[in-house]
């Protein structure tokens, strides 16, 4: 079992699709809590103790609350500022870089996750300079929006193709890694090869090197709250495990 204490948030977008609801997309409240703070709570509930939050849009507003919540609750938060929020989320993982030396976990968020999650990430046997993403077998999950959702074509648990635009697939993207300083060189790489600088674009310069390991989150659930409608869905589904 991973001993990781670290992780990396990525709240640095603009949040278009869902900007209905909210000027700040990690501020966006869902049963009465903001969204980055489930993020948080989901972490810190499976042990992880040290946070890194990389802001952009409305970064101020950000910073703010997260200084609070940290007084608050004793999380130890940390924020880096991505000037390039508009472009490609990469840039958000690259700008944290410095703030990280061991491995650490990769969140969004607005992906509302069970601990169970990061249990079963935990739980992985990674070889070093591999990478792992939390994948979703389940192809039929009511929860997510066909439409948004990262694919991955995986074979015998190895990544061998990740995108939402990929013709074959087996497996959804849950938005959480576990890795280390590789991945950072794996998005430079890609980004200096090919000038995609998002983080399937290093996921994929992995599955090229027969690095990246997908990790079944098995039954898991999980939500991307990228729209009104996926919020509407994770509030009842909030609502259905508090009645449980």
């Amino acid at each position: 079992m991973a001993e990781i204490k670290d992780c990396l948030i990525v709240a640095a977008g603009q949040g278009t699709r869902i900007k209905g609801l909210g000027r700040s997309k990690p501020l966006i409240e869902l049963a009465g809590t903001p969204l980055i703070e489930h993020a948080i709570q989901s972490a810190a509930s499976s042990g992880i103790e040290n946070f890194v939050v990389v802001t952009g849009y409305r970064a101020d507003e950000l910073t703010s609350f997260l200084q609070q919540l940290s007084a608050n609750n004793g999380w130890n938060i940390s924020t880096v500022f991505n000037p390039d929020f508009l472009k490609e989320n990469g840039l958000s993982v690259l700008a944290a870089a410095p703030l990280l030396q061991n491995d650490f976990y990769l969140c969004m968020c607005d992906h509302l996750v069970e601990p169970e999650i990061y249990s079963a990430m935990a739980a992985a046997k990674l070889k070093d300079g591999e990478v792992g993403l939390g994948v979703d077998y389940r192809l039929n999950n009511p929860m997510v929006d066909i439409d948004d959702v990262t694919k991955v074509d995986l074979q015998n648990g190895v990544i061998r193709n990740i995108g939402k635009e990929i013709p074959r697939y087996n497996a959804y993207d849950t938005g959480i890694f576990r890795g280390g300083q590789s991945l950072f060189n794996a998005i430079r790489q890609n980004w200096q090869q090919t000038g995609d600088c998002s983080i399937s674009g290093g996921m994929k310069l992995f599955a090229q090197q027969g690095k990246a390991i997908g990790i079944d989150i098995k039954a898991a659930e999980w939500i991307d709250v990228d729209s009104e409608q996926m919020h509407q869905m994770a509030t009842k589904w909030l609502a259905k495990r508090l009645v449980s």
